[in-house]
């Protein structure tokens, strides 16, 4: 089954870098073990596995560590694979928590896809918690935007957010995997997400991804869900659409578009577009 799966890269910038993800579809869900051993061979940070349910799609994603409840990117890519094989259209998808769609459409080499993800939420984050996180980054409580308080952060998956001063703070930083993924595992959080506001619309951001074995992932669709949730819910001047660089200090650049509106929970639909490996 290994050799059927298809490899893209998500969220990529006009065909130059982008979060590579494996995609497999196929009649019916492998073996959870033998997913797992798959997403390892392959070694991205996810890999999504699909398989006709009814009028849509059963989706399990995974990492080389461990099984993801939602993966953004992953999704992205595997809406560019439908759309490759059934043409442009809005397929639904059944994830082990939750009902989101993916829509994906193709034009010529270039493939877009745009996803509507799980319910957002979020809360303060309680202070041992960043702590703790500052300590693992080596920041102080200085190197935070006081305008965007740190936050637990949810969209299918737990996150940590914390907003820095500084786009020099942002580019500073650097962790070590182990500890990184001993405090991850501890809280339940999928990944912690790091993030500067270039103004009120734009941000660069990124992606620890310790709890999957990954040290930083290039572009987190569900980071960039769960994160357009907190400003809603913060009520920040969003006006209904964000953009995210992520992955520049990777040398992956990675652009990534949320757009929302002001009900509290809703779904983001979140979009870029996605290239084959």
């Amino acid at each position: 089954m290994r050799q059927d799966i298809e490899l893209l890269a998500a969220f990529d910038d006009h065909g130059q870098g982008g979060n590579p993800a494996g995609v497999w579809i196929g009649a019916v869900l492998p073996p959870a073990a033998e997913m797992a051993a798959m997403a390892r061979d392959v070694g991205f940070s996810e890999t999504a596995f699909a398989a006709p349910e009814g009028e849509g799609w059963r989706v399990r994603y995974f990492s080389p560590a461990s099984e993801v409840p939602f993966c953004g990117h992953a999704t992205i890519a595997l809406g560019a694979a439908l759309a490759r094989r059934h043409g442009a259209g809005r397929f639904a998808l059944t994830l082990n928590a939750a009902a989101i769609s993916v829509e994906g459409r193709q034009d010529g080499a270039r493939m877009q896809a745009a996803l509507q993800s799980p319910p957002t939420r979020s809360r303060p984050a309680p202070p041992a918690l960043v702590d703790a996180a500052l300590a693992l980054f080596g920041y102080g409580h200085a190197d935070l935007d006081p305008r965007l308080p740190p936050a637990c952060i949810h969209a299918g998956a737990d996150h940590l957010f914390l907003a820095l001063s500084s786009r020099a703070a942002l580019a500073a930083m650097t962790y070590a995997l182990d500890p990184g993924r001993a405090l991850m595992d501890a809280h339940g959080l999928v990944t912690i997400v790091l993030a500067w506001s270039e103004h009120n619309n734009l941000f660069h951001s990124r992606n620890a991804f310790a709890s999957g074995g990954v040290l930083e992932d290039p572009a987190t669709g569900a980071a960039t869900a769960a994160l357009a949730g907190y400003l809603r819910d913060l009520g920040w001047p969003h006006g209904g659409r964000i953009e995210i660089v992520q992955g520049e200090d990777m040398g992956m650049r990675s652009l990534i578009t949320a757009e929302f509106g002001n009900d509290i929970g809703g779904p983001i639909r979140v979009s870029g577009t996605a290239r084959m490996l």
